[in-house]
């Protein structure tokens, strides 16, 4: 395994250059960066600390400063002592800059405005924390995104993440023996996504689960006879309804929240929800 030092300089929160180089670092095998994370860089003071740190800890040095006087002392330094530099963002903002025919306007943390987009994200996930395992049913209507889907199928986290882009979701757990709420006949607003996964692996992350919470492994919580039929009977009811079904057996979070953004945005623009993408939706 491979280490290197990997100086990620940032003049805001630095979430989006920590995900680009994250993005990057993933596609080399056996390598691991030792991250030095400099973020809310907008003084010279501070930048100094920074410079410190890379003549401690030479390797690469990825940055998304906007302010032109730190960009500058920043690669300077890097030249100096012969260490790469790079700005992520300057040529993506160059060629929208040129596309558009004007400049931007260069101004640390644009996207974390207390704007209407971000109280929109609050009240989303607001939404989400309020209608968690089929809770508040009485207004679902109100909810962008509904997942439904048997115990540890991810429907929270897929929520928590929707949330995150501004998408209202709720969550409604299927459980053997137990009627849905009866507000789902009623609604036509919210795009309903069933969430469906492998019996097997189900079995292995409810057992885990009852480890962690030291309870009983012997009931029919774990039993896999008795998740295979909770598995079937909830894709018959998906089937039935017609509602599009996301098997996340093998997808994180981010991938399955993706395929239901995706799902929005064709019944947004009048393309048929259930419209299946490659081994993924059904």
């Amino acid at each position: 395994m491979r280490q290197f030092h990997l100086h990620l300089v940032s003049d805001a929160t630095g979430e989006t250059i920590n995900s680009v180089a994250r993005a990057c670092v993933i596609q080399f095998d056996d390598v691991r960066p030792v991250e030095h994370f400099w973020n809310l860089v907008r003084t010279e003071r501070q930048l100094d600390m920074v410079l410190e740190g890379v003549q401690e800890n030479r390797g690469l040095v990825m940055f998304t400063l906007v302010d032109e006087k730190l960009r500058r002392r920043l690669q300077d330094f890097c030249r100096e002592v012969q260490v790469p530099c790079i700005p992520v963002l300057d040529p993506l903002i160059n060629a929208l800059a040129a596309f558009l025919g004007v400049e931007s306007q260069r101004q640390p943390g644009r996207q974390h405005a207390l704007d209407a987009e971000y109280f929109g994200r609050m009240d989303a996930m607001d939404f989400a924390l309020a209608h968690d395992d089929g809770q508040s049913s009485w207004d679902l209507h109100e909810a962008d995104v509904i997942l439904m889907g048997v115990s540890r199928t991810s429907k929270t986290p897929t929520c928590i993440y929707l949330a995150n882009r501004g998408i209202k979701a709720a969550n409604i757990p299927i459980v053997p023996g137990c009627p849905m709420p009866p507000e789902i006949e009623k609604l036509t607003r919210p795009l309903v996504v069933g969430l469906t996964k492998d019996p097997d692996r189900l079995v292995q992350i409810r057992r885990n689960r009852l480890k962690l919470l030291n309870q009983n492994e012997s009931s029919t919580y774990v039993d896999p006879e008795v998740v295979r039929a909770e598995v079937t009977d909830a894709r018959r009811m998906f089937t039935r309804r017609g509602w599009p079904v996301i098997d996340v057996s093998r997808r994180s979070i981010e991938e399955t929240a993706a395929e239901i953004m995706m799902l929005l945005a064709r019944r947004q623009t009048g393309g048929l929800p259930g419209l299946p993408s490659e081994g993924s939706i059904t």
